[in-house]
């Protein structure tokens, strides 16, 4: 947990700024997944985003979990569950049309919060990109450009809550998983763990730490890197005391996007291109049934799908 790489953002603009790079580099290469700190979203909407979070879930969501939990008896179970996941969700969309006034039971105090917190979050993800293209020496905007498609990228919030759980050997809050997605970042609860990685054949926390975002790296990066950079297995473990906030932030490319290696990380031996060049959509509807499977067989079936892809 020691080693979990964490980056001070406010030395990108400082003498630091090599080494700070430097890191950013390696927990790319090496872990999938970083947190940063200083990151330029303010504390004080942090905050109001957690209040109103957890306010809503004790308002809107709790007795409807508890009532999903006692209708599939998930209390008196004797043995693993692999098909459902011990967690109380919604969804927001931001881009590349909001919904977030469609969604019924939110106060309106906390729609314009998660509103705020979405533009934030967008700023953090496009540095994000550009910090990810400086380090592969691709030309800058390169991964901004090839998110947006035609209509722009997608970029949308899974609000979630991991409350107590009396099994937490025989139910995950989440199974494990990588993103589909390109860019992952997470807005978790400081008091209550639960998030880990798998790395060199070990399960491995993600500290929580008060005011950070994690970072994490989803399919269409290692794609796009021809597998340089790798998305991660991740999971969330139950607790059976505390109730864990967790909001992730996916930015993703837009549906008619097309990802593909990029020519500057593929050597002028085509052979050497290990990924597959497909349209994103495509790509979410295979993902849609085998999120919680390896993903190489994911990257082999797009390969399978042959013919030209019309490009705008």
């Amino acid at each position: 947990m020691e080693n979990f790489p964490v980056v001070d953002m406010k030395n990108l603009n400082n003498e630091e700024r090599g080494a700070t790079m430097e890191k950013i580099k390696d927990a790319c290469e090496n872990w999938g997944f970083f947190e940063v700190v200083n990151h330029g979203i303010s504390i004080e909407l942090m905050d109001s985003v957690e209040r109103l979070t957890k306010e809503h879930y004790k308002r809107c969501m709790e007795e409807r979990f508890k009532e999903m939990v006692a209708s599939k008896g998930l209390e008196c179970a004797e043995s693993e569950i692999n098909d459902l996941d011990w967690e109380s969700t919604f969804f927001l969309r931001h881009l590349p049309v909001s919904n977030i006034s469609e969604i019924p039971d939110l106060a309106d105090d906390y729609r314009k919060v998660m509103k705020d917190f979405a533009v934030e979050l967008e700023k953090l993800a496009e540095l994000v990109l550009e910090l990810v293209c400086e380090n592969l020496g691709l030309e800058k905007g390169y991964l901004k450009k090839v998110f947006y498609g035609s209509k722009g990228p997608n970029f949308g919030t899974k609000v979630s809550n991991y409350p107590p759980c009396p099994k937490p050997e025989l139910i995950k809050g989440l199974r494990a998983h990588t993103d589909a997605g390109g860019i992952i970042l997470l807005f978790q609860d400081h008091k209550v763990s639960g998030l880990q990685l798998f790395k060199d054949g070990h399960w491995i926390d993600v500290p929580p730490m008060r005011h950070s975002i994690v970072v994490n790296l989803g399919d269409q990066l290692e794609v796009i890197t021809n597998g340089k950079y790798k998305s991660v297995m991740h999971r969330v473990i139950t607790q059976t005391d505390g109730n864990r906030m967790s909001i992730a932030s996916f930015y993703n490319p837009g549906n008619d996007a097309v990802i593909a290696p990029a020519e500057a990380l593929v050597k002028e031996d085509e052979s050497s291109k290990v990924y597959p060049k497909f349209v994103f959509d495509d790509y979410m509807k295979l993902y849609a049934g085998l999120k919680f499977q390896a993903k190489e067989p994911r990257f082999e079936a797009m390969k399978a799908i042959d013919g030209p892809i019309a490009t705008v």
